[in-house]
């Protein structure tokens, strides 16, 4: 049994004075001036790619401590993304997990095994180009 597939809708607006994202009732200024020289001041296109694939890993750690289930008390991530300019594209993605847990090392590998299998935006990403990463613990204090 499949069930329909999912859709998601944002809306974005630019003027000459910033950018808006609406997403989920929320809105996020956005950089979409073209001032190579500038510095940014919102995330731009890349840093919101990079964004929803941190998401995407936070997300599914959470459902994955409610279906494995998995107990951690935090989870931090950091994403970078590389890219190229001719033909322009991304190259890469590297990230590393940080999770505050007692879990043995072997379920932290079944959760991460989870994360690169079930994430949608980890595994559209995947498709495009190399992702790789870590996930590393530290003890809950007390």
């Amino acid at each position: 049994m499949s069930s329909a597939p999912l859709a998601y809708s944002v809306s974005a607006r630019a003027d000459a004075h910033g950018a808006l994202l609406r997403a989920a009732g929320d809105d996020l200024a956005l950089e979409t001036r073209w001032q190579p020289d500038a510095p940014s001041t919102h995330p731009g296109p890349a840093e919101l790619l990079a964004g929803a694939f941190a998401a995407c890993l936070l997300k599914n750690v959470a459902r994955s401590s409610a279906l494995l289930p998995f107990a951690y008390e935090s989870a931090q991530v950091e994403v970078t993304m590389h890219r190229q300019d001719a033909p322009p594209r991304f190259t890469a993605l590297e990230y590393t997990l940080h999770l505050v847990t007692a879990e043995p090392a072997h379920r932290v590998e079944l959760l991460h095994r989870n994360l690169q299998k079930f994430g949608t935006v980890y595994t559209t990403l995947a498709a495009v180009c190399e992702v790789t990463g870590t996930v590393t613990t530290s003890a809950p204090a007390g």
